[in-house]
């Protein structure tokens, strides 16, 4: 694991994109309101329940991880094809939601029986981890 060809500035890009697509894909006036109902919540029920600071620290600490992992990941899938790109950061990025994120989240929500909440996280991590591998593959 070679740190030292990571574009830190690309990093922290994928987090502060990762903030902006999340609050779209999950607003009110988008999906928040079909998800929030998918994982069996109320509108009495609130969201990150009373530490909203941790509930943002976690999410922009787990961003921060996902962005670092992706960087190693398109600069290691780019390697082996030549070299990182845009194309080739986003087909990275598309493999590993389907092969990791997609299939993981799907037997614990098969298992839960919230299939359709399901359908909506992993959408937001497939746009997240092709926006990641976008960005890194062509900010290498």
């Amino acid at each position: 694991m070679d740190f030292s060809s990571i574009n830190w500035l690309a990093v922290l890009a994928c987090v502060v994109v990762s903030m902006i697509s999340g609050s779209i894909w999950f607003g009110p006036k988008t999906f928040f309101p079909v998800w929030w109902k998918a994982i069996g919540k109320t509108e009495k029920d609130t969201p990150g329940g009373s530490n909203m600071g941790l509930m943002w620290g976690g999410t922009i600490l787990a961003s921060f991880i996902q962005a670092v992992s992706m960087a190693i990941m398109v600069n290691f899938m780019g390697a082996a094809s030549g070299g990182a790109t845009l194309v080739s950061g986003a087909r990275a990025g598309f493999m590993l939601w389907f092969g990791f994120v997609a299939a993981t989240s799907l037997t614990n929500k098969l298992f839960a029986g919230q299939t359709k909440a399901w359908v909506l996280e992993a959408g937001n991590h497939l746009i997240n981890l092709v926006l990641f591998g976008a960005i890194l593959g062509a900010w290498h």
